[in-house]
């Protein structure tokens, strides 16, 4: 669930439109199940805008061909679909992206899984049945047996990876969108475009800045489910930015409360006072898998985590009276006064 405030068209549409004689280029449309939106400030170079709508959609494309577990012939569903511990070839881009999802999980002490989607739908928030049954523990412990991120082998040499137990499946929900924005940013650099936006379901990378000279501007909501509302407003100066929060997709049961985020670690809906977090890095996929990494991990370990991997942190954090917001010193130069 993503906590950034962002107002997007949903149909897929090209536009342009005039300010300070420099022109904004908007690309929309759908993609992983959610929407995307390209801003472009076109200055001294032409822009073919049907030609880069065309070629962000094929990117799109195969990156949903590759990595998508709803379409049953994906590179991805097919290694799920596996049940066989040999190595398998993946693409590069698969690849790169399974093995940086790793990577977090290693850093992160397991916070970040690409394998918990069964736990996911065990407790109702997945593409299964509606349901909110309270798993009991003995069941939850028995999903258990079947994920874990260091179940999976990677052979770097040629690009092959592995499970250990052959019933494993991969999820990249929480890491494919950031990854993305990487992709469709690259492309718009290799066009020698200086200056844009790019967003895909709440991830984001901005570059040079808008029509009006100015850095990008972001707003992070407020942690409220009843409202939506800007907390902050970040600068996004040649950086990208991905948010995570847990206060508007959950179920209450019997007076208790229970996320959508799934601790991988103990099966269960997070149980701490971390409602929405933000980070801003280089690159949107570290950042996006960094952002679910630090909601499952709370407060106090995030920050320091985040203080460890060199990352910009802001949390919301619920109180008694509401919430508080914490950040560290690399995230301070991006808030507006």
């Amino acid at each position: 669930m993503k906590s950034i405030l962002l107002f997007l068209t949903v149909l897929t549409s090209v536009c342009s439109c005039q300010s300070q004689q420099k022109e904004l280029v908007t690309i929309n449309g759908l993609t992983m199940g959610t929407t995307y939106s390209i801003k472009i400030v076109a200055a001294d170079i032409a822009l073919d805008e049907k030609k880069i709508h065309k070629d962000i959609e094929s990117i799109l494309t195969d990156i949903n061909q590759s990595m998508s577990t709803y379409i049953a012939d994906s590179e991805l569903s097919l290694f799920n679909q596996s049940r066989i511990t040999d190595w398998h070839v993946l693409s590069a881009d698969l690849y790169r992206v399974i093995k940086h999802g790793n990577h977090i999980s290693m850093i992160s002490n397991g916070a970040f899984d690409i394998t918990v989607s069964p736990l996911v739908n065990l407790w109702g928030f997945g593409p299964d049945p509606y349901t909110r049954d309270i798993p009991s523990d003995s069941l939850i412990e028995s999903i258990k047996q079947h994920t874990g991120f260091e179940k999976l082998d990677f052979d770097e040499s040629t690009q092959r990876i592995s499970k250990s137990d052959p019933v494993v499946t991969i999820d990249l929900s929480g890491i494919a969108k950031g990854f993305a924005v990487d992709k469709i940013a690259e492309h718009l650099n290799g066009l020698g475009i200086a200056d844009y936006l790019v967003e895909i379901g709440g991830e984001l990378i901005g570059k040079g800045t808008n029509v009006k000279q100015q850095a990008w501007q972001i707003g992070i909501e407020q942690a409220n489910p009843l409202e939506r509302s800007v907390q902050r407003i970040v600068n996004l100066d040649n950086i990208a930015m991905a948010t995570s929060g847990d206060y508007r997709n959950y179920f209450e049961k019997d007076g208790v409360r229970y996320s959508h985020t799934i601790d991988p670690v103990s099966g269960k809906p997070i149980s701490h006072t971390l409602a929405a977090v933000t980070v801003l890095h280089s690159s949107a996929m570290h950042a996006d898998a960094l952002a679910t990494a630090f909601m499952v991990s709370g407060p106090e370990k995030s920050l320091a985590l985040a203080n460890e991997v060199g990352v910009a942190l802001y949390m919301l954090i619920k109180t008694d009276v509401g919430f508080e917001e914490r950040y560290n010193d690399r995230f301070k130069p991006y808030l507006t006064n």
